[in-house]
């Protein structure tokens, strides 16, 4: 077998063994979610355990999704998506992952939005990837102000913006491609966030990629952020 067939099958043999880990450590995960929920606890270290059992599962389950387009890359299938309503059940699924951070998370809609293409599962598994890394990386980020993290969607020159956004200079395009040179190289290939790996922004750019879609940073209201360009209905027509 040649050196670059035997490497490539190493590497997906090696994927496939993460995947079925990653399947593993969902039980255990499945059944602290389930349990704490049964005991009803209401002392904050018990909503604070579950909430995160819950995010753990949500990041296998992208994570799981992200491996498997880079095993078999497929496109999503591309539907009429709301994005305020992508960004509204986003927000629900990262609120008590930021509330156990002390972080508070905001959703800035401006303005009103025709349906963009894309796929809703997807696109909502990518931002929710890209804000629990950040919910993670943001407590030890310089320059907050406060710590806060926002939801947003905005109009630019290229379409319609949707991302997430904080009060750091670290989110930068540079910072971005960075991590992309270093990602199979390094334990900690985003360097600018401080005490995390970033997985969850490569497993967001990998589902963007199925969607034919780029992850990209941006800036919106003095904030800076990650997130992608998604394009209406009557903006895909005129192309």
């Amino acid at each position: 077998m040649p050196v670059n067939e035997q490497h490539s099958s190493t590497v997906i043999l090696s994927q496939q063994l993460l995947l079925s880990v990653a399947e593993e450590l969902k039980l255990p995960l499945t059944q602290i979610a389930r349990q704490l929920e049964l005991e009803g606890l209401t002392r904050a270290e018990g909503r604070s355990l579950q909430a995160t059992a819950q995010t753990a599962l949500q990041l296998i389950d992208h994570y799981i999704l992200g491996v498997r387009l880079a095993l078999e890359p497929q496109q999503f299938p591309l539907e009429a998506v709301s994005v305020s309503s992508v960004l509204y059940d986003t927000g629900q699924s990262l609120y008590n992952y930021a509330k156990n951070y002390d972080i508070d998370l905001e959703l800035n809609i401006a303005g009103r939005f025709r349906p963009v293409m894309a796929n809703q599962h997807g696109l909502h598994a990518a931002l929710v990837s890209i804000g629990a890394a950040l919910i993670e990386a943001l407590p030890a980020l310089p320059a907050q102000h406060q710590l806060k993290l926002q939801l947003a969607t905005h109009r630019s020159r290229y379409g319609i913006v949707a991302g997430v956004y904080a009060d750091t200079k670290q989110l930068s395009m540079s910072a971005l491609r960075q991590g992309r040179r270093l990602q199979t190289h390094s334990r900690q290939p985003f360097l600018a966030l401080n005490h995390s790996n970033g997985a969850g922004i490569f497993v967001a750019d990998n589902i963007l990629h199925a969607m034919d879609l780029h992850l990209v940073a941006s800036r919106h209201h003095r904030l800076y952020g990650l997130g992608t360009v998604l394009q209406s209905n009557e903006q895909l027509q005129l192309v």
